[in-house]
């Protein structure tokens, strides 16, 4: 079964998730990460920030994807390492 079967069948997901995971899939090198920022993600769908930060949560709360923050070398965040599963 591919990814897109299984993320349309998931009914527990809104569409903003489902739509937000096919960004990230569509980012993604050969390691399935990817680290765009949620104001170039929210910018891209035409989407307000807080509606991709709501896709996100529920993207790694279903385990569809692993969150990991990243930080600048004098400690400040930068944008989140995302790991599609």
């Amino acid at each position: 079964m591919s990814y897109f079967d299984t993320i349309y069948a998931d009914e527990r997901l809104p569409h903003r998730a489902r739509a937000v995971y096919m960004y990230l899939r569509d980012r993604c090198g050969r390691k399935e990460n990817c680290w765009p920022g949620i104001r170039t993600i929210a910018a891209d769908l035409h989407l307000s920030r807080s509606t991709v930060k709501r896709a996100l949560n529920d993207l790694e709360r279903h385990g569809y994807l692993r969150r990991d923050p990243r930080y600048r070398d004098n400690g400040g965040r930068t944008s989140n390492l995302y790991t599609v599963q």
